[in-house]
């Protein structure tokens, strides 16, 4: 080795011992993936908290979103999370449901008063108790925080507002046995359907009506075959964000600190974008001819006592609590 190739040899291994090239501070892009697309609530918050964190790093640590499932659905989602090839997703409750079993709590027809009451219990301790559940488990996630899905309500083409009012309807449900019974408790008649063959069944009959909130209602373009909006208010389930356990275990306390701090105001920021979607929504709709109609909430959920005691007898204390926030 030539004097001048030693000499630079020497600087090399001397920049790789400064502190500011240690791994830590190497710039980091952080994969975040979500089934919505881009302008959607969920995903404008992560963008804003990623914009947060670049400026707090100068730019050490940014966030790579990946809208429209572009990485594939929950499942395919969580488990790019879970060996860190993904670092933020947002997913239903449903999905960790299996992994974290007290999460299926808030997938019971009724158990919210309404969306005020639901932000209450995920802004308080029982919502910390429930992300750090999920820290904890062996599904190899970090819980960030909670996102706010709205309230799910029944459409078809004629008025429901009492259960005898869903006799004989076919009605699509998201595919979990809870949710399929709470629909045949109401009245009708659930049936269980993947989201994207929805559209042609409602036109073609094979359903005569859904569930969802108003702007899953618009952006799914189901209201051009069904005109009634009825508001059940049957169910009310938060939504979770989570971070790959594998790539928390990298970071630093503070930057696991400061990511702590801005997933907590992503989840208040998301809940301000969601309620503004949900009123241009509900004006877009009436605007195109919906009608929405007012309907008997304690007889609904009189109907679905039996599904509260069949699938909520194991979370009995929890659900004192949630009943218990003011």
């Amino acid at each position: 080795m030539s004097y001048r190739h030693f000499i630079a040899a020497a600087a090399a291994a001397g920049a790789l011992a400064l502190p500011f090239a240690a791994p830590a501070q190497q710039k980091q892009v952080w994969k975040a993936a979500d089934v919505h697309p881009l302008g959607y609530p969920t995903i404008e918050a992560i963008q804003r908290m990623g914009k947060k964190i670049e400026a707090e790093t100068n730019g050490r640590i940014s966030i790579q979103m990946y809208p429209s499932m572009q990485l594939g659905g929950e499942k395919e989602m969580i488990e790019q999370a879970q060996v860190g090839a993904l670092q933020i997703t947002r997913v239903s409750v449903g999905a960790l449901g299996p992994v974290v079993d007290d999460l299926n709590v808030f997938n019971l027809p009724f158990i919210f008063r309404d969306e005020a009451h639901m932000r209450k219990v995920i802004d308080g301790p029982i919502g910390t108790e429930l992300l750090d559940k999920v820290s904890a488990s062996s599904a190899r996630l970090i819980g960030l925080g909670w996102m706010d899905g709205g309230t799910r309500n029944v459409y078809s083409s004629k008025p429901v507002t009492k259960p005898a009012d869903l006799k004989g309807l076919k009605v699509r449900m998201m595919g979990n046995p809870i949710f399929v019974e709470t629909m045949n408790a109401m009245g009708g008649n659930g049936v269980a359907m993947g989201y994207n063959e929805l559209y042609s069944a409602l036109q073609t009959h094979v359903v005569d009506g859904a569930e969802n909130n108003p702007p899953s209602y618009l952006t799914a373009n189901h209201y051009q075959v069904v005109k009634v909006y009825s508001l059940t208010g049957h169910l009310i389930i938060p939504e979770i964000f989570v971070f790959s356990k594998r790539t928390w275990e990298t970071l630093s306390p503070e930057d696991q600190a400061m990511l702590k701090k801005h997933s907590r105001e992503a989840q208040m920021e998301q809940r301000q974008l969601w309620d503004k979607m949900v009123g241009e929504a509900t004006e877009k709709l009436k605007a195109a001819g919906v009608q929405f109609v007012a309907a008997d909430k304690p007889a609904f959920y009189q109907a679905t006592q039996p599904i509260r005691e069949k699938y909520g007898a194991k979370y009995a204390a929890l659900l004192k609590r949630i009943q218990d926030t003011k």
